[in-house]
């Protein structure tokens, strides 16, 4: 079973990945698995906000 990422943990990763595409150090090939996993990190940062929103919101109604 794969562990569950914590949102800061995503926030630091896809920074890091930033930083190496943005490198001329990376090869077209890496670039691709590079822009893929962030595309990953992006979604599960996104359905992290998405539930704390949602959370948030059950509270201000109770």
């Amino acid at each position: 079973m794969k562990k569950e990422i914590k949102f800061e943990e995503a926030l630091e990763k896809l920074a890091e990945i930033n930083a190496k595409l943005e490198s001329d150090e990376i090869s077209l090939e890496d670039s691709i698995n590079l822009f893929k996993e962030g595309l990953e990190l992006s979604k599960l940062c996104q359905k992290k906000l998405d539930q704390a929103k949602l959370e948030i919101e059950k509270i201000e109604i109770d």
